[in-house]
């Protein structure tokens, strides 16, 4: 069940008018299917558009979202705000650290360079089970909190915008 962004009494921003970039990770692609369908939900429910591009995996997400961000300026058609969707699952390797810490590191500097929304849906976890549970629409529903996140961004920066 999704939740409301802001608890009742507060002011809303309209975001109808908002244009925002999925982008998932499909390495996992049960997992990605789960993150989607909540994100997807969240957005459709709150009237706002979006398109969805795919990338292999979770460092792939920053340069995807920084190369749609260049391509939709050159074209007029601005992008205001993304969603990162993906997920890590730690192997015996130090690859686990070094995925989930420099993707997460990408977007922050991706969002405060260019005063972009992003919203962090790349799971980190210990195994598959624990990224169903999170991934699941029904439990977790982490895909549509990375969307509440970055919609929420999207009306801070519209109440402080000039």
């Amino acid at each position: 069940m999704a939740e409301p962004r802001r608890s009742a009494g507060q002011d809303r921003s309209d975001v109808t008018g908002a244009r925002i970039l999925v982008v998932e990770a499909r390495f996992y692609d049960d997992i990605a299917d789960a993150l989607l369908k909540g994100a997807t939900a969240v957005l459709e429910e709150e009237g706002v558009a979006f398109e969805r591009v795919s990338v292999p995996g979770s460092l792939e997400i920053a340069p995807a979202i920084a190369m749609s961000l260049e391509a939709s300026e050159r074209e007029g058609k601005p992008i205001e705000g993304a969603v990162a969707l993906g997920c890590v699952i730690r192997g015996e390797t130090l690859h686990f650290e070094i995925v989930s810490q420099e993707s997460a590191r990408a977007l922050i500097e991706l969002s405060v360079r260019r005063g972009i929304p992003i919203g962090n849906g790349i799971l980190t976890v210990e195994n598959e089970e624990q990224a169903i549970v999170r991934a699941d629409p029904d439990q977790g529903d982490k895909g549509g909190h990375a969307v509440r996140a970055a919609l929420a961004l999207f009306e801070l920066r519209e109440k402080y915008a000039p």
